[in-house]
């Protein structure tokens, strides 16, 4: 490649990430590695464009946006009813209530009116891959509302080793396979009359990146008067005017995705995959995102456990410039509070052992900050909200947040240079890791609690005891302390006096 493509450049990150995972998806399904040896093969010499042209090309018929035949990611009925707005395609746009009350606030209706073909485009990928809940018989998507997407992102380089980092090894389909693959290819499993789309039995594997859940139709007109994508700015010949849609697409169950990590489903036994919470994604998630936690549950995605593999295969300047890539949509139900997307160091040192004593390293690290925050949340509740005031209340979140948000790089810091010994290691790291744990719980509680009589709530004594509190939690006394300490391997400390001046730390809740 004289001239490779370098990145994806939407006005969106939705739409970013979304054609990050429909070009794996794509090599995926149409060239995928079979064996390592042809991973490490394109790795080290892309292949050209006229052989992704060939590889590409039995499945071109499955990528047509408008027509009377199958339809990229549509239904293969011609649905009646009511077009929407085309802007309704996207996550975060007003619902229809919302529209009806006019009572949106930050997202405005009627801002995209036109789209061009690609982004109507995307905007449907996007759509049916993220899918949250929308109401009677409009499904998720096969990874539930929102699911969290992780993947291995080299640094400045090529768009294609991003990719190529992240395609699954596996067999090329069979053509016979692609109905299966494609489920607009055949008319829809519907969820009235299939109880659920399950993987191998009901669908080829690959469908995992093809999903959907939606029933939608496209319209399209002329673009006459070389209207902008209201989106892109861009003109295009034919635009998108709408959409229409019917309920019960296809229902999944049991589908693991290349792209996403998981957690253990405590009641039904499986795994389902991670979706981002309020708070956003930090080094707290770190662990079980890159390695994996059996306390928690966690797995990593395929692509990043495979990279682990795959590492001594690469350069090393590639290869120590490794970043985690984590995104997706935290939803409430059927409000999209925020699309979250977070950049953190993805270490691949090739060796298991290595990986697991940075494993081991990071489990204590966090584990501390985990017991320092609490008591921080706590100390804040104590200091200026009454005992029943629920830890979620935001002066409160906002403390707890902000803790993982100011220890970020201090974290990564300590993970620099990977250990060889996870005890020594620990031992080396633990004195400065508490030292910043305990400066910036203390800033964060004076910030929260100032002795200010002039600020809301304010109670000199409640602050003063609920401070000092904090700051024996911090110094390893009591449960919450003693858990501290032994997260970093630290000795606890003699235990105060009965009826000493040390007064004894609470448990943070």
């Amino acid at each position: 490649m004289d001239d490779p493509l370098a990145a994806i450049d939407w006005p969106r990150a939705d739409f970013r990430v979304g054609t990050l995972e429909f070009l794996i998806g794509l090599l995926a399904t149409a060239c995928p590695p079979e064996t390592d040896r042809a991973w490490r093969a394109w790795w080290r010499e892309p292949p050209s464009a006229e052989t992704l042209a060939a590889a590409f090309a039995p499945l071109a018929h499955a990528f047509e946006l408008d027509g009377d035949g199958p339809r990229f990611m549509q239904d293969l009925e011609d649905l009646p009813g009511q077009p929407d707005l085309p802007e309704t395609l996207l996550i975060e746009a007003p619902g229809e209530a919302t529209r009806r009350n006019n009572t949106a606030l930050l997202v405005k209706p009627d801002r995209i009116v036109h789209l061009s073909r690609p982004a109507a485009a995307m905007a449907l990928f996007t759509l049916q891959t993220y899918a949250p809940a929308g109401g009677r018989g409009n499904l998720t998507s096969l990874r539930g509302g929102g699911p969290l997407t992780t993947l291995a992102l080299p640094g400045a380089v090529p768009l294609w080793l991003l990719l190529w980092a992240n395609v699954p090894k596996g067999p090329a389909p069979a053509p016979g396979d692609l109905p299966r693959i494609f489920p607009w290819l055949a008319p829809t499993r519907t969820a009235d009359r299939y109880p659920a789309t399950i993987p191998g039995r009901d669908a080829h594997a690959l469908q995992a990146f093809w999903g959907m859940p939606r029933r939608i139709r496209l319209d399209f007109a002329a673009n006459v008067d070389a209207l902008p994508c209201d989106l892109t700015g861009t003109v295009d010949e034919v635009i998108a005017t709408g959409w229409r849609q019917r309920p019960n697409g296809v229902k999944y169950a049991g589908w693991d995705h290349p792209l996403s990590p998981a957690y253990k489903d405590t009641k039904g036994g499986g795994w389902l995959p991670v979706h981002p919470q309020p708070g956003g994604i930090g080094y707290r998630h770190w662990v079980g995102f890159v390695f994996g936690d059996a306390k928690t549950g966690r797995s990593p995605a395929d692509c990043v456990a495979a990279w682990h593999e795959r590492a001594s295969d690469v350069p090393a300047p590639v290869r120590d410039g490794m970043r985690l890539l984590a995104a997706g949509y935290d939803m409430d139900n059927m409000k999209a509070r925020a699309f979250v997307e977070s950049e953190m160091p993805l270490p691949g040192t090739g060796d298991p052992e290595a990986g697991r004593a940075i494993a081991r390293l990071a489990e204590g690290l966090v584990a501390s900050a985990e017991a320092a925050a609490r008591a921080l949340r706590r100390a804040v509740r104590d200091a200026r909200f009454d005992d029943d005031t629920a830890l979620d209340a935001a002066p409160i979140a906002a403390a707890f947040e902000s803790f993982w948000a100011a220890t970020h790089d201090a974290f990564f810091t300590q993970l620099a240079h990977p250990p060889e010994d996870t005890d020594e290691a620990l031992e080396a790291a633990s004195r400065k890791w508490l030292a910043v744990l305990k400066a910036t719980a203390l800033r964060l509680f004076d910030e929260a609690a100032p002795l200010d009589p002039g600020a809301a709530s304010f109670d000199p004594a409640r602050i003063v005891r609920a401070r000092r509190s904090l700051f024996y939690t911090l110094e390893g006394y009591g449960p919450s302390g003693n858990a501290l300490f032994a997260a970093l391997m630290l000795p606890t400390p003699e235990p105060a006096k009965k009826g000493g001046k040390r007064a004894k730390a609470e448990m943070p809740a």
